[in-house]
């Protein structure tokens, strides 16, 4: 069977959720299939030098050498050509994300849909953003699959809700966490301090790691260490670490940050790359993800991994993902936030009980059975009958 993927993902030059996702399904997809063909489709007028080789015999990069808004708002747009299946000479098509693509009638295909923050919540992107979604038109879009994978229930859920497609064609495949996050011992003490050293980290903080943007919530991570520090003295010595890339709409969370009191004790560290994440989740002491929405929720999962305690809001998925090993707050409560950060930082008992219930917790996330389950839905295609 010849499989058609788009990897357009994975041209990124810094790698996040939906990229890291995709590498990770891939390269587990390859380990345990090397029967079939697998032939990875991407597209850029110029060098492209971040999508990665996938040393593999029974793998094929081809690459389109379109500039993209010709590519996405002319072709696929407007005349759904040049049609990928085809040009590929695919037997079934895999896209693991939303984007604009052409594809021939009764084409056997499945797509992956990992939120629909954007349909949500359109007042935590940028116009440009809003306009690409618009432009893309999702909900018409994802009824020309055959199948599609939803990341988690909640993500199902909002696909039956605002695309009305049929519960028979979605199937909640759930992700895997990388085995790079894991508690380290003390062969790792040197690197550890080798990492400290490298970001300037203090010696007690509590962890944010994600895009520095409003669905996030990262104003409300400095409102809530505000009132940690104003009514709880003894904690002076823990800092507020936000690691991660700068996104849109960013511009009041750095006003928050210049209003703080604690200004000095919170501090910004931009993208980390993916070989330091596993040491800052160590080296932290709480991690805190009060996200107003998200399709699935990989940093608190990583941190559970690494040992790290994780506060985190129940809304969307984030409950599904967390399970009991985590302390939910209201992500709209910045008290809520404040009395969890304390009770992580000054109950011994709990910290341990957390930690224990996370490391259990992430053993239900595994990249090997994800990319198992999705070479079942693959095959399954390739011997159906579409309409």
């Amino acid at each position: 069977m010849k499989i058609g993927v788009d990897i357009r993902t994975l041209m990124d030059a810094r790698y996040s959720g939906v990229s890291e996702y995709t590498l990770n399904l891939l390269k587990r997809m390859l380990e345990l299939d090397t029967i079939n063909e697998y032939r990875f489709f991407y597209n850029s007028f110029g060098d492209c030098p971040n999508v990665p080789e996938f040393a593999k015999k029974n793998v094929r990069l081809i690459k389109y050498n379109y500039p993209n808004k010709i590519l996405n708002y002319f072709y696929f747009k407007i005349f759904n050509s040049p049609k990928i299946d085809k040009e590929l000479e695919a037997d079934v098509f895999f896209m693991p994300h939303i984007n604009f693509i052409g594809l021939s009638q009764g084409a056997k295909s499945l797509i992956t849909v990992h939120d629909l923050s954007f349909l949500r919540y359109g007042e935590f992107f940028s116009w440009r953003k809003n306009f690409w979604h618009r432009m893309v038109n999702v909900r018409k879009m994802i009824k020309r699959f055959s199948l599609v994978v939803a990341v988690s229930e909640n993500t199902k859920r909002d696909i039956l809700e605002l695309c009305s497609i049929s519960p028979d064609k979605i199937k909640v495949i759930y992700s895997g966490i990388g085995e790079e996050y894991r508690k380290l011992g003390d062969d790792q003490a040197a690197k550890l301090v080798e990492v400290k050293n490298k970001h300037g980290l203090p010696d007690k903080f509590i962890l944010y790691l994600g895009t520095v943007e409003p669905r996030k919530n990262v104003e409300g991570i400095i409102g809530a260490y505000n009132q940690l520090r104003i009514k709880n003295y003894e904690l002076r010595d823990y800092k507020l670490i936000i690691a991660g890339s700068r996104g849109w709409r960013s511009n009041n969370i750095y006003k928050k940050w210049e209003q703080s009191e604690f200004k000095n004790d919170i501090r910004f560290l931009d993208y980390v790359a993916g070989e330091d994440k596993v040491y800052l989740y160590n080296l932290a002491s709480a991690f805190v993800y009060p996200s107003f929405y998200e399709g699935f929720g990989f940093p608190p999962l990583e941190a559970m991994a690494a040992g790290c305690p994780v506060i985190a809001s129940f809304a969307s998925s984030l409950p599904e993902v967390v399970g009991d090993a985590g302390l939910m707050v209201d992500p709209y409560n910045i008290n809520d936030m404040a009395r969890a950060m304390a009770e992580i930082l000054t109950d011994k008992g709990l910290r341990n009980r957390l930690i224990a219930r996370g490391l259990e917790q992430v053993k239900k996330f595994n990249w090997r059975n994800t990319a198992d389950e999705y070479l079942k839905i693959l095959n399954n295609l390739k011997g159906s009958r579409l309409n």
